[in-house]
């Protein structure tokens, strides 16, 4: 695989003026260029979307990342795309990068067998990882192996792309550590493991992403999505009929009155709560996680307009709404406190 230079050509931005949560591409079938479950063959890589030079980008970038206050105009707007980079070979190794990307962007229609929910990876990591305030990638691949609090043990990135899998896309019938043998669920689901190729191919595009990063160097982005601890709210105070009101005013035109995403063009945000939404083991079922997550990168059309207090009002409602259950939520924090914020071990 050749050396990464910046890619020049990016999604066309069009449908100004919807909203919309994340992109997430939509394909009719499995991509072209990936291997699909139970057929591992590789395919020529087809692209199919329209593009534009970067000279069109109506904003500037803030360093590799989007902006965190532009708003739809960005929505399609990928800095780095692996389906547009010129200097991406034909390799192995670059299909595997793309395949990773295309996993990334729509993880239930791209690998079915490890997605039980409908949640994509772009879902949280707004614009494939590389909008600024909205969990951005860009470089973190370097910060790995790194020490996991839940687990009591170092990850490797493929490690936390398992913990993804088994919580937030709800594929949860391996064990918690990821160290369990690929086969079938109860549910027929695969399980996923650190070398299942979907794993690998998501690891392939981060470190992508990450190349020229100091490895053990945290990227002056990551973890900014937090509220400071003193602007934190006792989780019993919070109030989720006040989270609800706040929901209807600032987030339904997206996410829809029953959390489960409106359709607008080709995105659709994923579902806040219900059968395929992640399970209560994932870091979003966490209070104070996702109102940061819901402070910085929320409401799309306006990021960053509500208070800490009204991002954890929000947070407390969506988290007192029914999911599916991670079943191994007893072997979670067993080295490290469990936090007042991971409210649904106690229910």
């Amino acid at each position: 695989m050749t050396a990464r230079r910046p890619a020049r050509v990016l999604a066309f931005v069009a449908l100004l003026g919807v909203s919309a949560c994340s992109s997430s591409e939509t394909q009719p079938e499995p991509p072209v260029g990936a291997p699909w479950p139970g057929d591992m063959s590789p395919r020529p890589v087809d692209i199919v979307a329209p593009f534009f030079d970067t000279a069109s980008r109506p904003y500037a970038l803030n360093g590799p990342l989007i902006p965190a206050s532009v708003t739809m105009v960005s929505a399609w707007d990928i800095p780095n795309n692996p389906l547009a980079d010129p200097t991406l070979d034909d390799s192995p190794e670059g299909e595997q990068v793309r395949w990773g990307y295309r996993l990334f962007m729509n993880t239930p229609a791209e690998t079915p067998r490890l997605t039980p929910s409908d949640m994509s990876c772009g879902n949280c990591h707004l614009n494939a990882g590389q909008r600024e305030l909205a969990l951005p990638l860009i470089g973190t691949s370097a910060m790995f192996p790194e020490y996991n609090r839940r687990a009591g043990r170092d990850f490797t990135l493929e490690d936390r792309i398992v913990g993804c899998f088994l919580r937030s896309e709800n594929a949860s019938r391996g064990s918690p550590s990821g160290d369990v043998q690929e086969g079938e669920s109860e549910e027929g689901h695969a399980v996923p493991t650190p070398t299942s190729e979907e794993v690998l191919a998501l690891a392939a595009y981060i470190r992508w992403l990450s190349d020229g990063y100091e490895p053990g160097r945290n990227p002056p982005w990551r973890r900014r999505n937090r509220i400071p601890g003193e602007g934190l709210i006792p989780v019993d105070d919070l109030d989720p009929q006040r989270g609800e009101a706040l929901y209807t005013e600032h987030c339904v035109t997206c996410h829809g009155e029953d959390g489960q995403g409106v359709q607008i063009a080709d995105k659709k945000a994923g579902p806040l709560w219900g059968p395929h939404s992640w399970n209560d083991g994932a870091g979003a079922a966490r209070v104070y996680t996702l109102a940061g997550m819901i402070r910085f990168m929320m409401p799309y059309l306006d990021p960053g307009v509500l208070s800490d207090e009204e991002a954890q009002q929000i947070a407390a409602f969506i988290t007192s709404k029914p999911r599916p259950a991670y079943p191994y939520k007893d072997q979670d924090y067993r080295t490290e406190p469990r936090p007042a914020d991971a409210v649904y071990y106690d229910r």
